[in-house]
């Protein structure tokens, strides 16, 4: 099957079980997370956030990995993660996780998810897994050899969806081939041992990329992200800061006017109206009018977010409860499924 026939194929299933949600969203059991290597940022909103509350106040099983062990995919040291990992908690409640909801939990902390690792692995190839487009691109990228745990970085983003029989993961198009992957490896352990897993289902998202502030994707590494930790005046002086062009007349035209146009998209999000309708509204009155008009969206849209996130601020305690209480359940579920895994690989002694 070509490439364009599987898009559309994932395509098709994806458009089923969206429909299907509607009808009867506890059927669905979803898994997503982030890494936890910096703050949350708008870009992270848009993109993934708003749709896990959607689904998850719709009635389907939410979980979120917050992927500690993948931090070190790439990098040398685990400075800050501890912090960066409560904070992401922070973000999550105030952006409206509810941890009664939404299972959350980190990889160190569930040895019976990690554990998954090894039977999967005997179900993939080498060649399998450097055709997967993310350790594709390190490896081009980096100029070093890959570690191994970034080359078996798809088969743990597989134990993360499985080990809770997850069956949908809300992901963009660029993600769908490591949800094949993870169909595939479970496809496999069903056919060679017992059936044990779904297959889960891409669930494309049709979130806007909001862009960085210099027209590029936002990115902490870029240092081009509205962080949803920033204080109104930090968020400001980010603005400010941008890049723009030395055109009075404001236009909207991502190829031509990056830094205008991306503007105008963050103002775009924040308020629910249109690029052009924005820009045609401050006309000639320059750059200065509009980061001023961005400002004041982004800084009203974030608002309750940031005022909810001050009072978590001050109860860390309750923060490190929701972890340890999402650990716990995470590591229910996870022994449950390796105890399956045992019994279906006859190693149940």
């Amino acid at each position: 099957m070509g490439t364009t026939d599987t898009f559309l194929a994932q395509k098709k299933m994806s458009d089923e079980v969206k429909a299907d949600l509607a009808k009867d969203p506890s059927r669905y059991i979803m898994l997503t997370g982030d890494r936890p290597t910096g703050r949350l940022h708008l870009g992270h909103f848009f993109g993934t956030i708003k749709e896990r509350v959607r689904l998850q106040d719709a009635g389907v099983h939410t979980n979120i990995v917050i992927a500690d062990y993948q931090v070190i995919t790439d990098r040398d040291t685990t400075a800050d993660i501890h912090d960066n990992v409560l904070n992401m908690v922070i973000d999550y409640l105030a952006c409206g996780i509810d941890p009664e909801k939404t299972m959350i939990f980190t990889h160190s902390a569930i040895p019976p998810l990690n554990q998954l690792m090894l039977p999967f692995l005997s179900l993939v190839s080498e060649s399998e897994l450097l055709r997967n487009p993310t350790v594709k691109a390190e490896k081009d990228a980096s100029g070093h050899a890959l570690t191994g745990l970034l080359l078996t970085y798809p088969v743990h983003q597989a134990c993360d969806i499985l080990f809770c029989k997850g069956n949908i993961v809300p992901v963009g198009k660029d993600q769908l081939p490591h949800i094949e992957q993870t169909r595939q490896i479970a496809r496999r352990f069903n056919e060679r041992f017992a059936p044990v897993f779904p297959e889960p289902v891409g669930l494309l998202t049709e979130a806007v990329e909001i862009p960085g502030l210099d027209g590029r994707k936002m990115s902490k590494s870029y240092g081009n992200a509205i962080s949803l930790s920033a204080t109104e005046e930090e968020t400001a002086k980010l603005i400010k800061k941008s890049k723009t062009d030395p055109e009075r007349m404001i236009t909207f035209d991502p190829d031509e006017r990056p830094g205008v146009s991306a503007l105008l998209t963050t103002a775009a999000l924040t308020t629910g109206r249109s690029e052009q309708d924005i820009a045609e509204e401050i006309g000639d009155a320059g750059a200065g009018a509009l980061k001023a008009y961005v400002t004041q969206s982004v800084n009203g849209y974030l608002a309750p977010i940031r005022e909810r996130r001050r009072e978590l601020e001050r109860d860390i305690p309750f923060i490190e409860d929701i972890l340890y209480e999402g650990n716990e359940r995470a590591l229910c579920v996870a022994q449950a499924t390796l105890d399956e895994v045992r019994d279906a690989m006859g190693m149940s002694y």
